[in-house]
């Protein structure tokens, strides 16, 4: 090159990297999103939060755990969330590979055939020349990033990587407390078989009770009767209870990759919750809640999406060299054959059919729509971190009635039985409501329980925990 384009191709570089910055801009959170008062009627300046906590030490059951762990390492889903952290990673290389130039091998043998027809022969002579040329050669190209074009893709490829890396994250905390929630409830299952069955074999009792003192005139036909309906609809429930039975553990096996079979497990009287519930500020869950993280991370790669649509607007600056041997006998073909050239070339665009407006356009549309996408999961965030913390509030609540209810039931039952058996003050309808009712409160007493099991479940979820 000469140098006046050494000179101009040195000023163009110059002036680009002075006014680079202002043509893509660097990426900050944005001061526009919503975190106040996302938990509902809750308010927290303590950063302390059971997203923190590792989910081996938020259930003590260790038959759960061994479950979960099983789940991480065989779950479906997670194994294809982990195969997109292994693409995007791919990605976010090639995206660095393009800051180095390019370099291409070029070896041919070229004939060339030229008629001489019509120049100054005698007539009737026709003379064809024939070469070959033989070339060996090596040539580079290297697009210098001038108005941050490479940066942008680069920092894109990164945030889509963080992106894939987050929804990993995202399936694991669910993952983990679909593995818990479908395994209290698999225990809350058990535990309502237990008292139908219970309460069945007592029924049975009765029925044998209730013939005897018909038998002394102290009740008629139709308590007996009604003593055997009353046993038939506890063995009625018993059947839907072992088909939840079932089916809850042909759900955990899903979940943990295997076919359906048995689950090893323990009983819901024994499980034990943190005693603290603490959930911290709503602003964590920009950090905790991998969704979010993931929202962020997408917005991300519509902002560099956009910062790469302007950089379209300007001149690229491409340097090409290439070097080699060319000649035409093989016998002296590296001798007197080098050849060399570098070219360095502006290509500006002038016109394109509104291309660049148009693709500007589209990625700052795009990236408007990655934000309300953003600022909506902290809204889900925040709505099911209410929710989750209000049901564990509900289920504590109802526990001292709860227990109330069926201590005074229990006593009813005694009650009507003995009064049934002893005198005439009452009759079998009074007997067949109290067990009904105390069967129904025995059923709900292990529905709060459960209720409770699993608000903290996804309150643990919905903070974030399960990843860290």
């Amino acid at each position: 090159m000469t140098n006046s384009s050494n000179k101009y191709i040195l000023l163009v570089m110059t002036a680009a990297l002075i006014s680079a910055c202002s043509v893509t801009k660097k990426y900050e959170r944005p001061t526009t999103l919503k975190t106040d008062q996302l938990y509902r009627d809750e308010s927290s300046t303590d950063s302390t939060t059971i997203a923190d906590m590792p989910w081996n030490t938020v259930f003590k059951d260790e038959k759960l755990n061994a479950l979960i762990q099983k789940g991480l390492d065989q779950n479906l889903n997670l194994k294809n969330a982990i195969e997109n952290i292994v693409q995007a990673r791919a990605s976010l290389r090639q995206s660095k590979l393009a800051y180095y130039p390019s370099l291409q091998l070029d070896a041919n043998v070229t004939h060339n055939k030229q008629s001489q027809a019509g120049l100054n022969f005698p007539a009737g002579i026709n003379i064809n020349t024939l070469t070959t040329t033989y070339k060996l050669g090596v040539s580079t190209s290297w697009e210098i990033d001038v108005w941050g074009k490479l940066s942008s893709s680069k920092r894109a490829a990164l945030a889509t990587y963080l992106a894939s890396d987050a929804a990993k994250q995202a399936v694991q905390t669910q993952l983990i407390a679909d593995i818990a929630n479908n395994y209290f409830l698999l225990l809350a299952y058990d535990k309502q078989l237990e008292i139908t069955e219970q309460t069945l074999k007592s029924r049975i009792e009765n029925v044998a009770t209730i013939k005897e003192l018909k038998e002394g005139a102290i009740v008629t036909g139709a308590a007996v009767v009604q003593s055997e309906a009353n046993q038939h609809a506890a063995e009625v429930l018993i059947p839907d209870l072992k088909q939840n039975i079932r089916e809850a553990e042909n759900a955990l096996n899903i979940l943990l990759g295997q076919a359906p079979g048995p689950i090893d497990r323990g009983v819901l009287g024994t499980q034990i919750i943190p005693e603290k519930i603490a959930i911290g500020m709503p602003a964590q869950l920009l950090n905790n809640r991998p969704d979010v993280r993931q929202a962020e991370f997408n917005f991300r790669v519509a902002f560099e999406s956009t910062n790469l649509a302007k950089t379209y607007f300007y001149p690229s600056l491409t340097l090409t060299a290439s070097t080699g041997f060319s000649n035409l006998e093989l016998n002296d073909f590296f001798s007197h054959s080098i050849f060399y050239s570098i070219i360095g070339g502006l290509t500006q665009p002038l016109f394109n059919n509104g291309l660049n407006k148009m693709r500007l356009t589209t990625a700052q549309s795009q990236q408007l729509q990655a934000y309300n996408s953003f600022q909506q999961s902290l809204l889900v965030a925040g709505q099911e971190v209410s929710n989750a913390l209000y049901s564990y509030q509900m289920a504590v609540e109802k526990e001292d009635s709860r227990a109330k209810q069926i201590a005074a039931l229990e006593k009813a039952v005694d009650f009507t039985q003995e009064l049934l058996e002893y005198s005439s003050a009452t009759n079998y309808t009074d007997v067949l409501t109290s067990e009904q009712n105390l069967l129904a409160a025995q059923l709900s007493g292990v529905a709060d329980n459960l209720q409770k099991l699993q608000a903290v479940i996804n309150l643990y979820r919905a903070l974030g925990g399960g990843w860290k």
